[in-house]
């Protein structure tokens, strides 16, 4: 999982999806209704992968992506091609079990990285209709999925380590570059994606993949965005069509990316998104493509729980299943789904259609809810029973008009209030050890004890900060102090916000009838000098770089190592290198701050990053790790100011990209007219004043 703080971040700035959505005819919200009624959804990964299974010169734990992990040559790999006859395919088995599962969607790969297609495609001879099996698969399960209810979508893989035009070539491959034409390559993903979208009937979902490599970039991703939505306006597009995703959690950064929603994989974020469509991906083992090794297979009672605690966060679960190169389901797979299907046959309510818990965590499990005439229904997922007989629901003033077990709508549960509880007898052992369910009958809006929200993204200010207060429940009066005590009904009430001019300790709590119906939230603001700019004489557009090579797993001490290269760069830009993987760069030179403010910078790296401004670490986004956003703030007087930025990339993806912002200036790239360095003085090397 992701550091704690970097998922703080994103449920704070990510209050509104950060991304650009385009109207093609139907608005982004009647575009998204059926994928949040859907809540659930089958991943497949299937293509000649299946045929190795995982195994290849006596290693076992290869999968989806064997033909790189095992360094397969592109001769060799085609071999399959010959061999892919999955004679025991049935799309109308597949799309029932599917449904059985309480799945309202299925994503396949109709082209994973290795460039194989499952479909007919004009545009190539790598796909099924070259292989002895010679049907379209695509075809077949859109066919399927229109007849039993459920929505087709594909999966579709920027990268393609098979097409001739496609770069960057995998590192250990001796296939020259001369002549590959990038554009051309894009050319042909486009026909292919004109392919699936006309040919098939209505699509619900292109899942992109595969876009982290260099030569993909954020005007590629737009274009392509708004490519696929002339085709079909209604269609959903996954973020992973352009470069913001923030490595496996998921999420976009803001900056102006497209896509409709985050995509965490093999993991759930820790807290909910609010405003943001997200979809949790994962596997039921270890691997997406099939591997006859893999026995790490998750039990239906955590994939059950898991399911219930996505729907408690607000987002959808696509859960995946590798087929063998017979075309069959992994019996492992099956039994999950049909376990999961006759869960989700009696509870199937609270998960369709859902939003997130009211409740930040509860003890005993997770909540879903939906508004239901005259008030709300909350359904608790109850993991650990309560060995007293009495569950208790904390922190909630609602009266309840009803409680019952999903499984027995006929009988009333008894449930009553104790001052900020609602108190639920239940049976003495619990009817689902997986996860019971259990349906309360609100009178109102859940009427949560949640103390007030601060917004603390900044918290240094120069002359005056006017500090947001806000909160989300009827019928309260927000008290607030400014020197740490806590708030009583005498003290001062805001409806917004408050204005401060002094460092100060904001404590803030609800109230109702003069009592306190929340815990207290507590933020400290501290009221700062700006750091003053320098003196430089002539200076000159653009800034100096370093570029080092090495293999390291945080950012090196740059300083005792000897570069590869150097030169002057108009913007902060790591194209000027000789390879893909094992390199960092240094950056120095000063940024022009034309008005005194507090801004905030944000560095958005694969791999580690840090930015200085004179000697302050504002951005610290060192480690290993994939693309990950990291903010800083600092307050800065107008004139220059000396700037660092140092990057290192190892393996995978290789991207930087540095941001800031201030009360006047939406977030955007630094821009290359405030970039600077001295016309004489050391070449390179911090800058001293």
């Amino acid at each position: 999982m992701k550091n704690i703080l970097i998922l703080i971040f994103f449920v704070l700035s990510c209050q509104n999806p950060a991304v650009e959505n385009k109207s093609y005819g139907i608005d982004h919200e009647s575009r998204m209704s059926w994928w949040r009624e859907a809540r659930f959804g089958l991943f497949i990964h299937w293509g000649l992968y299946a045929i190795p299974a995982g195994e290849w010169n006596g290693k076992t734990t290869h999968g989806e992506w064997i033909r790189t992990t095992a360094e397969i040559p592109i001769d060799v790999y085609d071999r399959f091609i010959g061999q892919f006859n999955p004679v025991k395919f049935d799309a109308d088995k597949w799309v029932q079990m599917a449904k059985h599962a309480g799945m309202r969607y299925i994503v396949i790969t109709s082209k994973h990285h290795d460039g194989f297609s499952l479909f007919d495609s004009k545009h190539s001879d790598f796909d099924v209709m070259s292989t002895p099996f010679k049907r379209d698969i695509m075809d077949e399960l859109a066919t399927a999925c229109r007849k039993y209810g459920l929505k087709m979508c594909w999966y579709y893989s920027i990268m393609d380590w098979h097409h001739p035009d496609y770069l960057p070539r995998r590192n250990w491959e001796s296939r020259s570059e001369d002549g590959a034409d990038y554009d051309r390559y894009v050319a042909y993903m486009k026909n292919q994606l004109k392919e699936l979208i006309d040919n098939y009937g209505d699509i619900g979902v292109l899942w992109f993949d595969g876009e982290w490599e260099g030569t993909w970039d954020h005007d590629y991703g737009k274009d392509l965005y708004d490519y696929v939505r002339t085709l079909q306006p209604d269609i959903i597009v996954n973020n992973r069509v352009d470069i913001g995703r923030s490595g496996m959690g998921g999420m976009t950064s803001s900056g102006g990316y497209v896509g409709d929603f985050g995509t965490p994989e093999q993991e759930i974020p820790a807290t909910g998104i609010p405003g943001v469509d997200w979809e949790t991906c994962m596997t039921m083992n270890t691997h997406w493509g099939y591997n006859k090794n893999d026995d790490n297979w998750k039990s239906s009672k955590d994939l059950i729980q898991k399911l219930a605690d996505i729907s408690s966060k607000g987002g959808n679960f696509l859960l995946n299943v590798g087929p063998t190169s017979e075309g069959l389901f992994p019996q492992e797979s099956v039994e999950r789904l049909g376990q999961i299907g006759d869960w989700m046959k009696v509870n199937g309510e609270s998960i369709y259609g859902t939003s997130a818990s009211p409740f930040k965590s509860l003890s005993w499990g997770r909540c879903t809810q939906k508004v239901a005439s005259g008030g709300s229904r909350l359904f608790l997922h109850v993991f650990s029973w309560p060995e007293s007989g009495r569950l208790v629901l904390p922190g909630i003033y609602n009266k309840v008009d009803r409680a019952f077990l999903l499984a027995d709508k006929r009988k009333d549960l008894e449930a009553f209030n104790d001052k900020d509880n609602i108190v639920i007898t239940v049976p003495k052992t619990q009817p689902d050890p997986f996860n019971t369910v259990i349906a309360v009958d609100l009178i109102g809006k859940p009427d949560v004890n949640d103390p007030p929200v601060i917004d603390e993204r900044q918290k240094i200010f120069i002359d005056k900060m006017s500090v947001s207060i806000t909160t989300e429940r009827e019928n309260v009066n927000i008290h607030y102090t400014l020197d740490g005590t806590n708030p009583s009904s005498k003290s001062p009430s805001t409806s917004g916000g408050v204005s401060i001019t002094e460092t100060s300790l904001v404590t803030a709590q609800n109230f109702r009838d003069g009592s306190p119906v929340s815990g207290t939230i507590q933020e400290l603001f501290t009221k700062v000098d700006p750091d003053q700019g320098v003196e430089i004489a002539q200076a000159k557009r653009g800034l100096r770089y370093q570029y080092f090579e090495g293999s390291w797993d945080r950012l090196p001490d740059f300083e005792r190592l000897e570069e590869s290269g150097s030169g002057i760069t108009p913007s902060i830009d790591i194209s000027k290198r000789s390879q893909d993987n094992h390199f960092g760069f240094v950056f120095e030179g000063f940024i022009l701050i034309q008005e005194k403010g507090v801004y905030t910078f944000y560095t958005d790296s694969d791999d580690g990053s840090q930015l200085f401004i004179g000697d302050n670490l504002v951005v610290d986004n060192d480690g290993l790790h994939s693309m990950t956003e990291v903010s800083g703030s600092v307050a800065l007087a107008a004139g220059y100011h000396p700037m660092r930025v140092t990057y290192f990339e190892k393996n995978g993806g290789n991207q930087l990209n540095v941001y800031f912002e201030s009360v006047k200036i939406q977030k955007r790239l630094i821009p290359d007219n405030l970039l600077f360095h001295k016309k004489y003085g050391p070449p390179l090397g911090w800058l001293d004043n």
